[in-house]
Order: C-alpha cells, then structure tokens, then sequence
C-alpha cells in the first residue's frame, strides 16, 4: 500500500519536473486559486432564464462524484476521497472514500445536516437504492449494506460481487448502478446488470455501454457516451438485438444521438491532457472539442418550460461546461443537436469546476456534481504536459473539496417536497402519473419493494382507464411486472390501447407467457399477423423484436409484412435478424420465392447476404447445403440472389476456418463452374467449407496475400457494415452512386495511407475529389461526406480493412489501433477536411 501524502507527492513532482512556482509568461504561478463557493457562483455563465442554487458545499461534501435522492428528499453522495489527490494517485488504495447522507432540515434549498452513512472506502464510484439497503461500489467490490436501526449509518456490509470495478480505474471499469424503468440495475463500462427478485440478487450479462455515467428516457432506452463522443443510446431495450450470436447489429445499439463534438468554453483551458496536440486548444487556449465527456442526463423534471422535457445534458469537466442539446425522434432514431451553438447551457470561469454527475431532482431541478478541483485526469493516463501544466500552474491543491449545485428557472417557487416513505398505496399510485419522472420512478421502486398484491386491482384500473396518463400506464406496467403479478389477460387487452408506446409495452412483456403457452402463441401469432399489416414504423420496429415467441409459420408471415413496408429501414432489418435467430434459412426460402423479390434494390442485397451470413455461421449441415444449391441454376447465368448468396457465402468462409468441413455425399455443381462471380482466391476459400468422396480441403489456401486470419473476421464484419452505412452512397459493389459519392475500387485514397482513409472517415470530406484519373464534384457527388466520429474505432477499421480488399483493391488491413492514433492526434478537428487540406496534413505527419 502507498503511503505517499499529497504534499510529499507535489514535492517529489516538483523536483522531477522543476515546476513548482513556474507559469506560462502571462500567467502568475497560481492562475486559478481555489475560490469559495460564494466566488465560484459569480463565475457562471448561464441560459437566460436560469439561475444556480448551491444545495452543499465542502466540509459537508467532498469530492462528489455521484448522488441520489432517497424517497423522503434526503440526498446521499458517493465521495471519492482517494482520487489522484497528487499527480501519483498516492492515495487512492486507502479507505478513506465515504458516502454522506445531507439534509434539508429549514426547507431553504441548501443542506444543513451530514451523517456519514458508510466509510472506509476505497474509491467508491455508484449506489442504488433496493428494498432491503443500498448497493455500494468501490474497487473491485460491490457491495450490500444495511441500516438496520434507523440512524442512517450502514450497519451491514455485505459481498455481492467481487468483479465489479475490478481494474481500479474510474474511468475504465464498471459504474452507474441505474435502475431503469424495467426494474433492472444498469451500469456504464459494464456488460452486467443486475436485479433483486424474490429477495435474492439475480446478475446477468447485457449489451456493453459507456464510460462514465448512464441515463434512461420515459420509455427505459438507455444514453450514455465516451470522452470523446457526448451522446450515444440504444434504440431497443436492453438485451434484444444480442440474441442472435450470428448477426452483429449495425445500427440499434451505442447510437451515436448526438454527432456535435463542438465545445465553448468562456475560459483558457491549457490544463487539458491533450493540449499540446495542434487542434485541441484553438487560438485562445481554449478546448475546441469534448475530451472528457460523461454524466449523460435526459432532463425530466417538472421546474423548467415544457420545451427542456427531454433534453440531453453532458457535462465536459475539462472544459468546466454543462452542454444541452434537443433530442428529437424520427422513425425509432434518435438525433440531438445544440440549440444555440456557440454558447453552452452552463459554463464557468472557475478552472475549478469539474461537472460530474448530473441528475434530475425531486423539486424538478437539475442537480449538479461539482467535484472542484484542479486535477480532474487519472494517473493512468496523466500526460506529461498535464502533469507539468497542473504542477507549474498550482492546480494540485487544495483537495477534499466539492460543491452540489442546482440549476432552476429564475422565478421558481419550489413546494415542501413530501415524504414517499410515508405515503400510502394509493398515494403512490398518484405518483405514477407525475410529471415529474423522479417521483415516477420512486413511486414504481416502493410499490415494487412493498410487494403488496392487494394494488393489482388499482394499478388494473389505471391501465383500463381509457383516459388514463400514458406514462402512469407504462409506469403500472413495469409494477406490476416486479410483483409477478402482470396478467397475460390484462395484456391482451391493452394491445387494443390508444397509446402506441403501452401497445408495445404490452406486446413485450406477453413474449413471456407465449413462451411458457402454446396456447398464448398461436393466439398471439394470430393477433400479431393481422397488427403487422398495418403497424407504424415504431409499432413494426417492437412487432420485429418480439416476432421469435411467434410460430416458425406466423413469424414468416409477420416480418415479410413488416419487410415490405419498412425494408429499408437498417434498424427494423437488425430487430428481425435479431429475433430470427435459428430460423434464417426459413425466412430466406420464403423470400426466395416471393413475387416481390425477383426484381434487385439495394435493400434486399443487404437483407439477403444477412440471412446467408447467420446460415453459414450457424453451420447446419442441411441448411448450407441448400444454400449451394439456390445459388446454382445449371447452364444459366447467375441472377442478383445467387450472387449474394456466392458472395456472402465466401466471405464467410473466410472466417470459418476452425471449423471441420461440411461433409457432403458428392460435389456440388456450384464449384463445377468456372464463371463464380468472385475472383479465385474466394473460390477456393468456399470450397474449402467443404468436403465429399474425393476432395479433402487444403489447410494451405490461396487468398488476399494482405488479409491474415483475424484480418479475414474483420473483412467479414466490414462488410455488413459497409453495406449499411456506406453502400448508400458509393454503391454495394464500389462503384459510386450518382450524385451520392465517387467510386472506390480502384481509389487512391482507399488504397493509399491508411492514416490519410482513417481520418476520412473520422472527420469526413468536403469539395471536389480526384478519383482513379476522374474529377468527381457536386451536382456529381455530395458536396460533404459526413463524420462518422461517433462511430468506434474497431468498427471504423473494419469497415476500411474491407473496402481496401474488395473490387479488386488489395492492401493492408487498417487496425483498431492505427483509427484510436489517428483520432487522438486530430483531436480538436470538428470540420470535413478538404482534399487538398488533408493532403497537406499528411506530408506534415512523421512518415510510417
């Protein structure tokens, strides 16, 4: 254990880095002294029509990284007390992080009492409330504690699980602890979830999300985002486009909501660790883009104008800001944009001010963790530059301070919040129609922990009521649903709502009982068949994602349906693979055969190379037999389907080499041709699935000289995304689209410096383009080929390694690595390059 004090820590730094007194020529050797809250609250920059309340501040708290309001008001605060309180994080394996409980006791808005609920630990990061306790979390620990006499001091300390938050790391390891509105506890940097059912923990894996802070909306989907992306979510509630391990979804899952990485801060911010790279600080030293976004908050309270309900705000604490943006929703996909760019919601003069953790309130105020301190990056990935900007310009000292600030509209009134504790079934079930989603949530916790079956026949009468609150009914539901008293019944009837939103709820929460009823499936394949004629697109997007309880049959029914009219939207395309998963060869017999599928489009490319790619994968013997046999017709030309059948077919097998050979009674005529519509080295990698009296396969292939086994995976998955996200423009087989984008087979600047391609994609490009000896420009083109930045670099790579190997192209395979790189050292960059822009930055970049 380190017992390295904070003092003797910035001494030995000083001596390392002979700092310690030192300053940039126009600053003096502290520019940003620690203010107290009075002075910090004068250098805020607000919305009009806003103003900040200080709710508490330091002795009271410390190093606040996360909060809670219980369900009598009371707020309780995670404090990280060991965190980087030098530049060696000397501190930060010794207990001395707590987690305080404040009160109001004179009803003015500031905390005036603070009992230390638990203490003595090391690096505590997230809690939740459940029936019994509080979960707590530190290193390596999750905890479930109890106070079992009512002084609000844990009186028991339990293990739950010991892999939680096991790197130590706060900005890397599990946190967040949300409870969504499907009585699950969620968590950022995290694939577990966890949830307390019959007074037992009951932890199961989920979709991985985030970094630091998650969020829900009214209907549970999930935000969250990533140092250097503000807003992501998914699109499904958690855990349904995972079910089938042979698609990987394109679109429903890490959404990037918000593509603005733009930031403004009101002051010099040279203490950011990146901001020696040219780009990240502009002209004034300012943080031109996000590079530690976190604390996601979807605004639902009741104190601010109607027109906030659902706003996104992430904090930036580099940049000392708050950013709002409006969320909107078109088709099942979310886009958030600034509402007044250049000028955040929030925004401090206070180097000081480090933004956390947001969080609605129960007076309908959004809540603010101000971690206060000058030191806001971990040791792990301290830069030199920071740790020299933060010793020379005396940013170390103090620690253990803290501030919790709220924002509120400049005239609010607020009213005595009650005490949920107090109140009764009846009362509770009021709640659940607030328009306030803190005492929605409480309301539906309490109901649930009570577990009183005597409110089935009130919450009943809720969801019948005709007239009754969409978000009470939805709340009702999910109560229902953790008493293990939702009645399939109940249910069917309310597939004949008003609300879309209660409709789809309610189709949801029967897969259950279909499941467990041949009785409940026949009945509600029936139903589903004859809704899925005429659903809307978000209707048709829950109808795909429950369609696996269907019959084989009726299921085949219900998504040619839904692929008729919606085909061409990616996310229903995912929601059905999804839910197909086993019955891919079914469906694609089905559509093999339709009328209205003879003719090619783009759409169907795609869906079809999905089912024959999961049909590969799986690896059924039958099944990828017949496969070869729909992609041949002896003595005649190969038409589109048999194409993407040959074509998907082979760049799975690429992937598949591990796998014994399908052994067949003879050899299919498919491979007596000499006309395959791939080139041979794919050839001979699709023969090579198989096996028949006299062909053994070679474990010596012919391929792409470039592409190695793991490069092939990454190839494969390229693909399928390429097909979604790119295909639109430059075409499935690279030639361009008119008067989308240019060609790339046979581009230079796909076949040229990885670096160059990987900042294409990560920035976008604008203007005219030179193309393989042809000048493409607009009406031609597009005038801008957008950013994909809030796409991940593994994605991003895949997708290049793909299109640098297909058409003809042949070159190296583009790693996860070399796109991480590429977006680091152009951090700052929040503009399309223009051609001869980038080229200009490329013969400026140390030669590889």
């Amino acid at each position: 254990m380190r017992l390295i004090s904070p003092l003797l820590s910035l001494i030995i730094s000083c001596i390392i880095f002979s700092s310690c007194g030192t300053s940039s020529s126009e600053d003096e050797a502290n520019p940003s002294p620690a203010q107290s809250a009075e002075e910090e609250y004068e250098s805020f920059q607000i919305e009009p029509g806003f103003k900040l309340q200080l709710v508490a501040k330091e002795p009271m708290v410390q190093d606040p990284v996360y909060f809670l309001f219980d369900e009598d008001a009371r707020l309780w605060v995670v404090e990280m007390r060991g965190f980087m309180t030098d530049t060696l994080g000397s501190e930060e394996e010794l207990p001395i992080g707590r987690i305080s409980i404040l009160e109001d006791e004179n009803g003015d808005g500031e905390m005036d009492k603070s009992t230390i609920y638990l203490d003595n630990l090391i690096m505590p990061r997230a809690m939740a409330f459940f029936k019994d306790g509080v979960l707590v979390s530190e290193n390596s620990s999750l905890w479930i504690t109890q106070d079992l006499d009512g002084d609000l001091k844990a009186d028991t300390k339990v293990l739950l699980d010991s892999t939680y938050a096991a790197s130590g790391n706060p900005e890397h390891s599990d946190n967040g602890l949300l409870r969504n509105l499907d009585n699950w506890y969620y968590n950022a940097k995290s694939r577990i979830r966890y949830k307390y059912q019959n007074e037992e923990w009951i932890r199961d894996s989920t979709e991985f999300r985030g970094q630091w802070g998650i969020s829900n909306d009214d209907e549970g989907r999930l935000y969250y985002n990533y140092n250097w992306s503000q807003l992501h979510a998914d699109l499904v509630p958690p855990n349904y486009l995972s079910r089938n391990p042979n698609h990987k979804p394109s679109i429903g899952l890490d959404y990037g909501v918000a593509a603005e990485r733009t930031v403004y801060p009101i002051r010099a911010t040279p203490a950011v660790n990146r901001g020696y790279i040219p780009g990240v600080l502009n002209e004034e030293s300012r943080l031109v883009e996000f590079t530690a976004a976190c604390a996601p908050l979807i605004y639902r309270g009741d104190a601010f104008p109607n027109e906030f309900y659902g706003n996104a705000f992430v904090a930036e604490p580099a940049g000392n800001l708050v950013k709002r943006n409006v969320v909107s929703e078109s088709a099942n996909i979310l886009e958030g944009h600034d509402p007044h760019p250049g000028k955040e919601f929030l925004a401090s003069t206070d180097e000081r001010f480090r933004p956390v953790h947001l969080s609605n309130g129960p007076d309908g105020a959004l809540y603010i963790a101000d971690m206060y301190r000058g030191l806001i990056q971990h040791g792990e990935y301290l830069t030199p530059y920071l740790r020299e900007q933060t010793i020379g310009r005396g940013l170390i000292l103090p620690v253990h301070l803290g501030r919790i600030w709220k924002v509120v509209p400049e005239d609010f009134d607020p009213s005595k919040t009650p005490k949920l504790s107090e109140a009764s079934n009846e009362e509770l079930i009021g709640y659940l129609s607030s328009e306030n989603a803190w005492y929605r949530e409480t309301a539906q916790r309490l109901l649930v922990e009570k577990e009183d079956a005597s409110i089935q026949i009130l919450l009943t009468q809720l969801l019948i009521d005709p007239q009754g609150d969409e978000l009470a009914k939805l709340h009702a539901l999910w109560t229902l649903e953790g008493l293990g008293l939702i009645d399939a019944e109940l249910l069917y009837s309310l597939l004949n709502d008003s609300s879309i939103l209660i409709r789809n709820s309610s189709l949801r929460l029967l897969e259950g009982f279909a499941d467990d009823s041949n009785q409940v499936r026949n009945s509600l394949s029936k139903y589903v068949a004859n809704w899925s004629i005429d659903a809307s697109v978000k209707e048709a997007l829950q109808i795909a994602l429950s369609s696996y309880v269907l019959t084989p049959q009726e299921q085949n029914v219900v998504l040619k349906n839904l692929l008729d009219k919606f085909g061409s939207d990616a996310l229903i395309r995912d929601a059905m693979m999804s839910s197909l998963n086993g019955r891919e060869f079914q469906f694609l017999s089905t559509l093999w055969e339709a009328p209205n599928w003879q003719e090619r489009d783009p759409m169907k490319e795609i869906f079809l190379e999905a089912l024959t790619s999961a049909i590969v994968k799986n690896g059924d013997k039958k099944e990828v037999s017949e496969l070869l046999s729909k992609a041949d017709t002896p003595g005649e030309e190969f038409n589109w389907k048999q194409k993407i059948l040959i074509s998907g077919i082979a760049i799975q097998a690429g992937t598949l080499k591990d796998r014994d050979p399908i052994a067949l009674t003879s050899e299919p005529s498919l491979f007596k041709r000499n006309d395959l519509p791939i080139g041979e080295s794919r050839a001979e990698q699709m023969k090579n699935m198989f096996s028949w009296p006299g062909f053994t396969p070679s474990k010596e292939l012919a391929q792409n000289s470039q592409l190695d086994d793991r490069a092939l995976k990454q190839f494969a998955e390229g693909r399928q995304k390429f097909l979604v996200t790119c295909a639109g423009c430059h075409g499935s087989d690279g030639v361009g689209v008119p008067r989308m984008g240019p060609p790339l087979a046979n581009s230079e600047w796909v076949l040229g410096d990885e670096r160059r391609l990987s900042m294409i994609l990560l920035h976008g490009i604008e203007g005219a383009i030179n193309v393989d000896g042809k000048l493409y420009d607009a009406p031609d083109i597009l005038p801008v080929m957008p950013s994909h930045s809030t796409m991940d670099d593994a994605s991003i790579a895949a997708i290049l390694t793909y299109i640098r190997n297909e058409w003809g192209n042949e070159a190296t395979p583009i790693s996860g690595r070399t796109v991480s790189k590429m977006r680091l050292t152009t951090q700052g960059r929040v503009y399309p390059w223009s051609p001869e822009e980038l080229n200009e930055h490329m013969e400026a970049l140390d030669p590889e």
